[in-house]
């Protein structure tokens, strides 16, 4: 069946086909977009009418990482409750991890996580919207994640998969310098978290007047920046397609500020989370606030919202970690750090940096556009074009002949947040019995 959707604000269309106020009618047929104009009335019959009317359409997102619990901790979250949650949240494409129990290391591992995107969308969960949410497989850079030993690279870029990554740290730095020199010629994004873990040792929040404050044990932010500095410096002599994840610190900003001003091979993202909290919203000592990297300081997170906003930070990363009740409702720093997000991360940006953040600016009203930092297209750009950039991927696009991988989001719906409305099977979040104000009302995919 087609489907129209009716004036939408056109979120990162061509300025030629949308009306004076940035709106526009979207006609989609057999999962091609087929018109776009100010006002579409020629249309088959049986098509389904959307009522885009205050929303916001635009390019599937696109989550560089997050992590799935199959195989082996399916009480976690399953890959089939993973495509359901990043499809509620307007995510039409996901890179998973390599690092769960069963480590993506090799052709077969590989070939698992793609299967189960073949799997028709309205069976992947019983009771649950369909979904088409693609899970995009990284393999792992070593054997079993264990930093030791380099898997077969030549024979894992082959496969399918998206790049290369442990998820981890590396802290063989020998081992490194060889990673660069036989991946470069594959043209697969690396992708390496910068960590030194002797430094980290097993502090849980960032060094601070807060960790001190608060009783919790620091870790510096040089543990991070030292072994950055040290990554760009491998990638000065041999510059392989590199992305860095997990970005937390104002002088990583610094630092990749530097590297891309001598054109250095890299790009870099940072967790949403970063841009939303820091260490003075630990005082509640909300285990669904332990991350690694930790909560950077108030001038972290003013430096990485900064560098997301002038591009030296390409893209948000969701990092999607889930983990059970039990799990996570533990003393702060017994807790394991990471939280969900593909549900919630795009009306919580939202909120925070188009709708919120400054005074009402008619000029961008009359395009379509709400008041903050930000607009609605710098916040699709670094959730859906820059992913998709970080990864060598097409990304999905809002004119006539492109695949309709379309996310259509509604800001004015409120909804709480609590188990039973979300699709994930884990609700590790500190957004738990929150109101939320935005929601994805449908994708395209």
């Amino acid at each position: 069946m087609a489907a129209l959707i009716k004036q939408a604000y056109l979120v990162m269309a061509a300025a030629e086909v949308v009306g004076a106020e940035g709106t526009g009618d979207v006609l989609i047929e057999d999962g091609q977009i087929v018109a776009i104009a100010p006002f579409l009335t020629d249309i088959p019959t049986d098509t389904e009418i959307i009522d885009g009317r205050g929303q916001f359409l635009g390019p599937g997102l696109i989550d560089l990482y997050s992590q799935s619990g199959e195989p082996g901790d399916e009480s976690r979250e399953t890959r089939a409750s993973l495509r359901q949650a990043a499809a509620a949240g307007g995510f039409t494409r996901v890179g998973l991890l390599p690092n769960a129990k069963t480590v993506t290391d090799s052709v077969d591992a590989i070939a698992a996580i793609q299967q189960a995107n073949q799997t028709p969308a309205s069976q992947a969960s019983a009771n649950q919207t369909p979904a088409n949410t693609q899970l995009l497989p990284w393999s792992a850079i070593t054997l079993g994640a264990k930093g030791e030993q380099l898997t077969e690279l030549a024979e894992l870029a082959q496969t399918g998969s998206v790049g290369f990554t442990d998820g981890l740290p590396i802290d063989n730095k020998a081992l490194l310098r060889r990673l660069l020199e036989y991946a470069q010629p594959l043209q697969k994004p690396i992708m390496l978290w910068p960590c030194d873990r002797q430094i980290a040792g097993d502090g849980v929040a960032r060094e601070g007047v807060d960790s001190v404050r608060l009783g919790l044990s620091g870790v510096s932010a040089i543990a991070e920046t030292t072994a950055l500095a040290t990554l760009l410096e491998y990638i000065v002599e041999v510059p392989a397609l590199v992305h860095i994840m997990r970005v937390s610190t104002a002088r990583s900003v610094e630092l990749l500020r530097q590297a891309k001003s001598r054109n250095l091979p890299v790009s870099a993202s940072v967790a949403w989370h970063h841009l939303l909290f820091d260490t003075t919203d630990l005082a509640d000592y909300d285990p669904s606030l332990r991350h690694d990297p930790p909560l950077g300081t108030p001038a972290d997170r003013q430096a990485l919202i900064e560098g997301v906003a002038d591009g030296v930070i390409d893209a948000i990363a969701i990092d999607h970690t889930p983990y059970t009740y039990e799990e996570k409702t533990v003393a702060f720093e017994s807790a394991p750090p990471g939280a969900i997000g593909l549900e919630l991360a795009l009306p919580a940006l939202w909120q925070a940096f188009v709708a919120n953040r400054s005074s009402p600016d008619d000029s961008k009203r009359s395009s379509g556009m709400t008041s903050g930092q930000w607009s609605p297209a710098q916040l699709w750009q670094v959730l859906s074009e820059g992913p998709a950039q970080c990864l060598g991927l097409t990304r999905g696009q809002l004119e006539v002949g492109a695949s309709a991988e379309l996310t259509l989001f509604n800001p004015q719906t409120s909804w709480d947040v609590r188990p039973e409305m979300l699709k994930s099977l884990s609700f590790n979040t500190p957004w738990l019995g929150k109101r939320l104000q935005g929601k994805v009302n449908r994708v395209w995919g």
